[in-house]
């Protein structure tokens, strides 16, 4: 705890929590991409969801702390499982409710 909070009485700083959408592409189906987004969504103590999408690509939503969140998205998700081949990584800042825990939804 800051001893100037702890000193003064107020609470701590709220720890920012960050939801986004997003979209991976390239050879991320039939490589066990959305088992190796659960375990690392799970490592990271991220909720929300993975699913593949019928263009090809998979989705997700990912929700906890920025630096979480970004972890997942711009290092891990980037490299993806060790026999996929990622093309992009697309991002978009979410309000969905993201559940209590990580798991896997329907293809859409």
């Amino acid at each position: 705890m800051d001893t100037a909070a702890a000193a003064s009485g107020d609470p701590p700083p709220a720890s920012v929590v960050k939801t986004v959408r997003v979209e991976i592409k390239g050879r991320v189906q039939g490589v066990g991409f959305r088992d190796w987004t659960m375990e690392n969504a799970e490592d990271l103590g991220l909720r929300g969801w993975v699913r593949n999408r019928r263009n090809g690509s998979v989705e997700a939503l990912f929700s906890g702390s920025l630096e979480n969140v970004e972890e997942m998205v711009e290092r891990r998700c980037r490299i993806g499982s060790p026999a996929a081949a990622v093309t992009a990584v697309t991002s978009f800042p979410s309000n969905e409710d993201p559940g209590l825990d990580f798991h896997y939804k329907n293809t859409l």
